[in-house]
């Protein structure tokens, strides 16, 4: 009776928050505008703000006129000084916890500020608005009624050990209210734990016997924990496990290549909800089940600009805010946050679905890229690897394409073509090294290849003789622009190549 009176208090100062939601959808441009200007004042003394002059900004044209975009490239340098332990860097105060993921050029792995006011007023307050838009749509929901299973990564004292650095589910995990201790499972160590394969097996162990109404996660992972829970209940279905389990909150990769398994796996319908989180921040949330669009959520202490790209190409000097974008553009997103990032260019592209309320959709990456499984693997990444795999074998290419391949159990693997102008005498060698620089190179891609349960080894086709000349020069693409991409996250155009193979 007390656990059902207290998920009864939880659901209504959860519903509560969704008044505030419609309060910056009616009034975007200005909310907005107040965000930017708490940001500037709230960083005018540390020494990011006296280097720009925050303290003689006083709007938006004067902002984007001093402040120069970034990449995490360019704002390595003072990242690292807050990891030395230096205070006021890029925003106030002392900074204890790091975001890290794979992406950056020059290194295995960025790491993302988390402030206090990030970490409390985007990340944590998305986990409420999320919950708040759901059962505003479904007020006859039970989900309170139960427990949520998420599905964490893990974290470890930094070197020099007076910071905290690793996933941000394991950092959100870690700082979440204790009031959620009644409400989710696993337990937090386990949620924790590094060892993947080990994680899987305690998690299903765990949660098995409760009244799981509600999952959230990568939906790699979440596939993975499922047919665990399947295997060790002996059920054939999800829903004979958890009757109630009514939803299931997913961002990080594209739902679509899962959502089929997804289905049969549940053994009957459950509401999908997608969100857009990141390191940097928490973006949008799906305000409407039945349309794809996400909802811009504009009140999380992000300020939003947008590059327009045109043919491909970034046009920064047409960077504009939030009030003069239009429908069906894609742009490039530049943030400023309460996380020290500052006209920050997070590599997404969006398109917007609608003007009131803003609404979006992610549309790609401004660079090629492969995060089928939430590995993140750039070119930067593999141009590198398959250069050091050449020099380790002594072989030589023209050029390459990869893309993922989805296998028949949810896991999966990279697909490659290479064109080789020196082919490696031993193949399996050349495989095993470059799938082994690769895990070295990108932190991301190695946690995806622990032990063969998310990613196998991948597939070489081996090519000679100018393969892909001769497929542009048979499709009439020579010269110019007309290239394959290296990096592709769908598989049309390695599907078209190995028809030509």
């Amino acid at each position: 009776m007390k656990y059902n009176i207290f998920n009864s208090i939880v659901s209504w100062s959860i519903k509560k928050r969704i008044d505030q939601i419609n309060y910056f959808t009616n009034k975007p441009i200005e909310i907005q505008s107040d965000v930017l200007q708490k940001l500037i004042h709230k960083a005018k003394d540390t020494k990011w703000g006296k280097k720009y002059n925050y303290n003689k900004i006083t709007n938006y044209n004067e902002f984007k006129k001093n402040v120069p975009m970034q990449s995490y490239e360019d704002i390595a340098p003072y990242i690292e000084k807050i990891k030395e332990g230096q205070n006021n860097i890029l925003w106030p105060g002392q900074i204890s916890f790091f975001a890290k993921s794979s992406g950056t050029t020059n290194d295995r792995s960025k790491f993302i500020p988390i402030t206090n006011e990030s970490l409390n007023e985007s990340h944590l307050k998305a986990g409420k608005d999320m919950l708040s838009m759901y059962v505003n749509l479904f007020p006859e929901s039970t989900i309170f009624h139960g427990k949520s299973l998420m599905i964490g990564g893990s974290k470890s004292l930094g070197k020099e050990r007076n910071y905290t650095e690793g996933d941000l589910s394991s950092i959100l995990i870690s700082n979440l209210p204790i009031w959620t201790t009644f409400m989710r499972t696993p337990s937090v160590n386990t949620a924790l734990m590094s060892d993947w394969e080990e994680k899987m097996e305690k998690m299903a162990h765990e949660s098995i016997k409760q009244n799981v109404t509600s999952i959230s996660g990568v939906p790699s992972w979440t596939m993975v924990l499922l047919r665990k829970v399947l295997e060790k209940s002996g059920k054939k279905y999800i829903n004979q496990v958890w009757p109630k389990l009514e939803l299931y909150m997913h961002g990080g990769v594209s739902m679509n290549p899962y959502q089929k398994e997804f289905d049969e796996i549940m053994g009957k319908n459950i509401n999908y909800l997608e969100i857009y989180n990141a390191s940097e921040g928490f973006f949008g949330i799906q305000n409407n089940l039945n349309e794809e669009s996400l909802l811009l959520m504009l009140d999380y202490g992000i300020f939003y600009e947008f590059i327009p790209i045109h043919n491909q190409e970034e046009k920064e000097d047409q960077i504009i805010s939030l009030k003069d974008v239009k429908k069906n553009i894609n742009y490039s997103m530049v943030i400023s946050t309460n996380g020290g990032l500052w006209r920050y260019k997070i590599g997404d592209t969006v398109q917007f679905k609608s003007l009131n309320p803003y609404k979006i959709i992610i549309s790609g990456r401004t660079k090629h890229f492969i995060n089928a499984f939430g590995e993140e693997v750039m070119v930067s990444n593999t141009d590198l690897a398959i250069k050091k795999a050449c020099e380790k074998t002594n072989s030589k290419i023209n050029d390459y394409t990869a893309a993922p391949k989805f296998l028949n159990n949810s896991s999966g693997c990279h697909e490659w073509i290479i064109d080789f102008k020196i082919i490696p005498k031993n193949k399996k060698i050349f495989t095993k090294t470059l799938d082994k620089e690769l895990r070295i190179l990108n932190s991301d891609y190695d946690a995806k290849r622990y032990k063969d349960i998310l990613l196998k080894q991948p597939i070489i086709h081996f090519c000679e003789n100018d393969f892909f000349y001769n497929w542009l020069k048979k499709n009439k693409k020579i010269g110019g622009q007309n290239k394959v991409p290296r990096l592709s996250n769908k598989r049309d155009k390695i599907e078209e190549l190995l028809k030509f193979l």
